[in-house]
């Protein structure tokens, strides 16, 4: 949806006012989610290798099945091969876990 070379900022302005949810395979938008404190859009980060339909398709429509709710409230959303993850919005720091 929208200009196909819009940059980051465009992209993050117009899926909040839209409502939609971003689904993405770079860190940019959880980055600017954690930057600017958003409460939205949501974003699903697909972290695969091979982001072909072929590999990542249903491990992604799985993530939306289960979280679709999560979605509707504000959450950021990893997908990776092994894993799926939840953090809702707005990002706050993790607890250091070196300690």
């Amino acid at each position: 949806m929208g200009r196909p070379a819009a940059p980051d900022p465009e992209i993050m302005d117009y899926t909040r006012q839209s409502d939609c949810v971003i689904l993405t395979q770079d860190l940019d938008s959880g980055t600017i989610l954690a930057v600017t404190h958003g409460s939205k859009p949501s974003v699903i980060q697909i972290r695969f290798e091979d982001v072909s339909p072929e590999a990542a398709a249903s491990s992604v429509i799985a993530a939306i099945e289960l979280m679709t709710a999560e979605l509707a409230r504000g959450a950021l959303v990893t997908v990776d091969p092994r894993r799926t993850r939840l953090r809702y919005l707005p990002l706050t720091p993790r607890p250091d876990s070196s300690d």
